[in-house]
């Protein structure tokens, strides 16, 4: 058996297992020996049932007395059974189990572990782990008693029971074909990386957790660290041959001629792309401004400056929606200047009279091998984080090297810029045009959703229009509370506001279809438009004032943050209203944050601090890497892991020296980033 054996070729493992195990991603061996605990239970308190006490969580080693199944008036099973160890009898009960009394039997000797809960009648514990006390001699250790004992994240059918003991049954014969690719040098008093996947999965005491969590979490942001810096360093070195000069002249006299005047930091963001365009490089940049902070403008500058140049301008966006708002912004500002704009999404291919466009705005369509992208100086790339690095790649090669420009409305924390895009350089956007209102946001009790329905219903009646957006399109078997886009828009329709103007808007609608109802709701034909977060981005109507969002718990801050910026864009007040289905204290006090905060960088941080980056910046929002360990929160290992990638790439640029090293990344390189 090898690291890179199928699951499928494993004892035991069959068709619905396999299934339940590829719900984890788990394909290969390796794949299990590296799927780590969340959590442990400490189960190392070694007791009797005498010295017990109440609530107490302990092991206790003993006999089994009797053990059955009974039934409760609602038909539930309960298996319950008599144990002891010796110092008294206790009752263990377990639910719905029934299987349970074929695993175990009376006089079998048991080891196990849970929390005790005393009466004055009886002593219990309830579905406590257990293992049978010879199955110790056929493995090395306990694995599910006595001990810490490893949590894993769970599908269903697939528990941390069987997780646990598939990989302990794995590792003696593993552990030797794990190769530790890291130096001396960089591991230096690191525990090896045999050492640390033992010691994540069966850690004798916290101290040994702690210090596999510390070399696994430190491989996961030293490879990051080494591949960003390297694709930097690639895209560096190479010549472009798209020269664009900056006319300084031409394009001040661009923006003093704008019908608006823009703040100083979209001043000093189109400096510092100018800088770049100047260096005889390929620029690589990411400008990060929230929604209507104003990176479209700042991008038209860019377009202007390389059309003076003789090149052409590629706009990569998203959606449809999106594209097709850009392609109306770009064509107001540039027009005048004689440049063509055309649009090329997957449903639209037109120009002006058919002119060849200097500018292309489109979504994916852009990579088809039907579209010529010849002599184009600069790709401007808005959401970047939602392509993936593969679509990036294959722009860089259509349109061989031209300068990168790629922006987002995503509220990114810096530590997460610069390890999951360290390869790009940081322009920030960090003011927005006078006259934007800060837009009031409320978390809405249930008991409240009244309250607001009226508050909505004047707030149309006044001339207003609102969005109602929910996090799914329909109703879905594994959300079953998630309130859905169509459902909703049914009930609120016929229920609350029969006698306004409601339109639905989501993902699946064709694009004629979406194109309406946006149309609709821009020329105030709807009063409320129900919406998935496809509105998140592209939708732009001054006259909206009130956002109100259903199951906001699901969403993160920063992207609640987003989304309430689609209003609060014209003279009037406007309004955030935030309905959670989680009414726990965390959930809520987590969304009342939004009430006080309306910087999107600090609520990023902010939620980076509570939901961790393992939610928010995994391989959705990343493009690529997946965290299973790390954190983006540990500040003194993103230095440490970018200080040590620096030093070996200084030492040896293409990892010669490293061939280990050079292995291991080439290997995760091809798992995340696919060609």
């Amino acid at each position: 058996m090898q690291l890179d054996t199928p699951l499928s070729a494993l004892m035991g493992i069959g068709p619905i297992l396999l299934s339940r195990l590829k719900k984890l991603n788990l394909n290969t061996v390796e794949d299990l020996l590296n799927y780590y605990p969340f959590r442990y239970e400490d189960y190392s308190h070694i007791s009797s049932v005498m010295q017990a006490q109440s609530g107490e969580k302990l092991t206790l080693s003993g006999e089994v007395w009797s053990i059955g199944n009974t039934y409760t008036k609602f038909r539930k099973v309960l298996t319950k059974a008599i144990f002891n160890d010796g110092s008294g009898p206790i009752e263990i009960i377990w639910f719905n189990q029934p299987w349970l009394i074929k695993s175990i039997t009376s006089g079998d000797k048991l080891q196990i572990s849970g929390k005790i809960k005393k009466t004055r009648s009886k002593i219990q514990i309830i579905s406590p782990q257990w293992e049978k006390l010879q199955a110790f001699s056929n493995q090395q250790y306990n694995i599910h008693t006595g001990r810490l004992v490893p949590v894993y994240s769970e599908t269903y059918g697939l528990t941390s029971k069987w997780l646990r003991a598939k990989i302990s049954q794995l590792l003696p014969n593993m552990l030797p074909k794990i190769i530790d690719y890291l130096s001396e040098e960089v591991r230096q008093d690191m525990l090896s990386l045999p050492e640390a996947i033992t010691q994540i999965h069966f850690p004798a005491n916290l101290d040994e957790a702690k210090n596999a969590y510390q070399r696994l979490a430190f491989d996961e942001l030293f490879l990051i660290q080494l591949a960003t810096l390297r694709q930097k360093a690639s895209w560096q070195n190479k010549t472009t041959t798209y020269p664009i000069e900056i006319n300084s002249v031409k394009l001040d006299q661009f923006i003093n001629d704008l019908p608006f005047r823009l703040t100083n930091a979209q001043l000093r963001v189109i400096k510092e792309i100018s800088h770049d365009l100047s260096q005889g490089t390929p620029m690589n940049r990411l400008v990060q401004g929230e929604v209507g902070s104003g990176k479209t403008v700042v991008a038209a500058a860019i377009i202007f400056l390389t059309y003076l140049s003789g090149l052409g301008s590629v706009v990569m966006a998203p959606t449809e929606i999106l594209a097709f708002q850009h392609y109306q912004t770009l064509d107001k500002l540039l027009g005048p200047y004689g440049i063509q704009i055309g649009l090329y999404t997957g449903s639209k291919k037109f120009t002006k009279q058919n002119i060849k466009p200097e500018v292309i705005v489109g979504t994916h369509a852009l990579l088809s091998d039907q579209l010529s992208l010849a002599n184009i100086g600069l790709a401007v790339i808005d959401e970047q984080q939602r392509f993936g690095v593969e679509q990036r790649t294959k722009l860089r090669h259509k349109a061989k090297v031209p300068h990168f420009l790629t922006m987002t409305a995503t509220p990114i924390p810096r530590t997460v810029a610069l390890t999951l895009y360290g390869d790009l350089d940081l322009s920030v956007i960090d003011e927005l045009p006078k006259g934007r209102k800060v837009v009031r946001t409320y978390y809405v009790p249930e008991s409240k959703r009244a309250d607001s329905y009226r508050f909505i219903e004047n707030e149309v009646k006044n001339g207003s229009q609102v969005y109602i957006i929910t996090p799914l399109i329909e109703q879905s078997e594994t959300l079953l509370s998630a309130k859905a886009a169509k459902v909703e828009f049914e009930r609120l329709s016929k229920d609350i506001f029969p006698k306004l103007r409601l339109g639905l808007l989501h993902g699946r609608l064709k694009s004629k279809e979406k194109e309406k109802v946006i149309a609709d709701f821009k020329l105030h034909n709807i009063d409320i438009l129900v919406s998935t977060s496809v509105v998140e981005v592209g939708v732009d109507v001054p006259n909206a004032t009130v956002m109100a969002i259903e199951g906001a718990d699901r969403f993160g801050l920063a992207q609640l943050h987003q989304l309430r910026g689609r209003v609060g864009r014209g003279e009037k007040e406007s309004f955030a209203f935030l309905f959670a289905e989680d009414s726990t204290y965390p959930a809520i006090s987590r969304l009342k944050n939004l009430e006080k905060i309306h910087d999107g960088l600090q609520l990023s941080e902010l939620d980076l601090q509570i939901r961790g980056s393992g939610q928010i910046y995994g391989t959705m929002q990343s493009g690529s890497w997946e965290l299973k360990i790390a954190s983006l929160t540990d500040l003194n290992l993103l230095e440490k892991t970018r200080n040590f990638a620096q030093k070996i790439l200084q030492a040896s640029p293409n990892l010669d020296k490293y061939p280990q090293l050079k292995a291991k990344l080439t290997k995760t390189l091809a798992e995340v980033m696919p060609d």
